[in-house]
């Protein structure tokens, strides 16, 4: 019955089907932070493991994370998988094609460059234009802009205040 709730209050939510910026994937990654360390010489299974740590800053076209520290996955291919943490870790991104951008916040997020998808988990929050989406895990398919959220049944962890997930849609006008 949740999972049907969460089906249902997420048609609502992805009423239009605009894609996440596209030339994104194309651009160099960026980074900066107060400190950072590359295990290059160690590669294991040509895998290179980066650490950054203190006001980390991932720059990749209009996708932007913020973090406190960043561990990033290079395969030999050269797709990333980055985990986030921090009190908060941001992120944002420009839909394709509009004036708006894609914004989520949470205490922990890990980007999948492959997948093309980040994951919020713990006081998540994810906002598109003026819609708003909160939850204690939020699943983002930048591609196609599809949206997974979970609430949090254990009640020994503390996440939203009623462990509920919480969608906000705002009318649209009827000129559009």
């Amino acid at each position: 019955m949740k999972l049907f709730f969460t089906a249902c209050a997420l048609s609502f939510f992805i009423i239009t089907n605009v894609l996440a910026e596209k030339a994104d994937r194309n651009k160099p990654i960026h980074l900066e932070a107060d400190r950072a360390t590359v295990d290059d010489v160690n590669r294991k299974e040509s895998t290179r493991i980066s650490t950054f740590i203190g006001n980390v800053i991932l720059t990749q076209g209009t996708l932007r994370i913020k973090a406190d520290k960043l561990i990033m996955k290079e395969d030999i291919d050269g797709f990333r998988h980055a985990i986030a943490t921090g009190n908060l870790v941001t992120f944002r991104q420009k839909r394709d094609g509009l004036n708006e951008y894609v914004e989520g916040w949470s205490e922990r997020a890990e980007y999948d460059s492959k997948a093309d998808k980040i994951e919020l988990f713990r006081r998540a929050r994810l906002k598109r234009g003026e819609d708003e989406v909160n939850g204690d895990y939020i699943s983002y398919e930048m591609s196609n802009e599809f949206f997974k959220v979970i609430g949090n049944d254990n009640r020994n962890i503390e996440s939203a205040p009623n462990k509920r997930v919480h969608i906000t849609i705002q009318p649209k006008n009827k000129s559009e």
